[in-house]
């Protein structure tokens, strides 16, 4: 786990920011700040916590750090935001030009994915690389069909209960958010539901306390579509990896691999894992070595010198 004393607060528009940075220090292993720094994003309803198996790892060699998107756990949750793909692009954008102040690769799951992506095309050659973990967001050819992304994982979710009224939104609110439904809810999306723990469950009903996480739930399903990932892929200079959990029941994921070959830059590498739509955290040792092996054939260095000490 991360502790705590790692955690750094960061102001992005005048709503704070829950940031996590972890790793060497440079002055005891100089080759930290050689290699780009990690940024890791998760996905809906998720945290900085759902990279508990991940970054104690990946922080051995590299600066690495994690950052909860605006609406999401531990950062502010105001009502007035306009929440959707361009507010955490430039959040993401923002933090690695303040926080991390060097090439980044930025990794991200689902929503995170989405935002990872445009983060990385907007950051131009201040991205080191962009890593997709069953990234949501919609084709160009996708855009009328039936309504994709993050918005519609979140209905998926909870079948089409979604309705205007208040008072039933905050009902279905209420029940989202009990330990139960949450833990029925990610043993659904993990094939291997051994991560799915007491501590994995606390971490995503904890911010559903917060004051502002009712008026977020509200707004998050009609969330912007945003901009068409091919476009995004268009405009991406840095290197690409996709890590599928190919098993996802959400995102059908074999469908989605697909349009992502016809879409992708050249030389993308990809990964298939048997694992569902969170493969960071349902088979983490997994992960991190394919991150590791792809960050150690990216930037020439050999792979040995990227394994974490066991």
């Amino acid at each position: 786990m991360v502790s705590n004393d790692q955690a750094a607060w960061w102001q992005f528009r005048g709503h704070a920011v829950h940031g996590l940075c972890a790793g060497d220090d440079p002055a005891q292993n100089p080759q930290v700040k050689e290699r780009p720094a990690l940024l890791l994003v998760h996905g809906f309803g998720a945290s900085t916590d759902h990279w508990r198996h991940n970054i104690p790892v990946l922080a051995q060699t590299h600066e690495v750090h994690a950052v909860d998107l605006l609406g999401f756990g531990r950062s502010a949750k105001p009502a007035a935001l306009s929440y959707g793909g361009a507010l955490w692009r430039d959040q993401l954008v923002a933090y690695v030009q303040e926080r991390i102040g060097r090439p980044t690769v930025i990794a991200g799951n689902s929503l995170g994915g989405f935002a990872a992506l445009a983060a990385g095309a907007a950051l131009g050659d201040q991205a080191a690389g962009v890593v997709l973990l069953n990234a949501a967001g919609p084709f160009s050819d996708e855009q009328t069909a039936s309504p994709g992304g993050w918005g519609a994982i979140a209905r998926r979710t909870i079948g089409s209960a979604l309705l205007k009224s208040p008072v039933l939104q905050r009902l279905l609110f209420e029940n989202l958010r009990r330990p139960a439904t949450i833990r029925r809810t990610l043993r659904q999306v993990y094939i291997d539901k051994t991560n799915v723990d007491d501590w994995l469950v606390e971490s995503i009903r904890r911010p559903s306390l917060d004051p502002g996480a009712f008026g977020v739930f509200r707004t998050v399903f009609d969330i912007p579509r945003g901009q068409p990932l091919d476009e995004l892929f268009a405009h991406l200079q840095a290197p690409l990896l996709l890590l599928w959990g190919i098993r996802d029941p959400w995102i059908n994921a074999a469908g989605r691999r697909s349009s992502f070959q016809r879409h992708a830059p050249e030389n993308t590498t990809e990964v298939v894992l048997d694992a569902g739509h969170c493969p960071h955290d349902e088979v983490p040792d997994q992960v991190n070595r394919a991150l590791l092996d792809w960050l150690a054939a990216r930037v020439g260095e050999n792979t040995l010198d990227l394994q974490p000490a066991r």
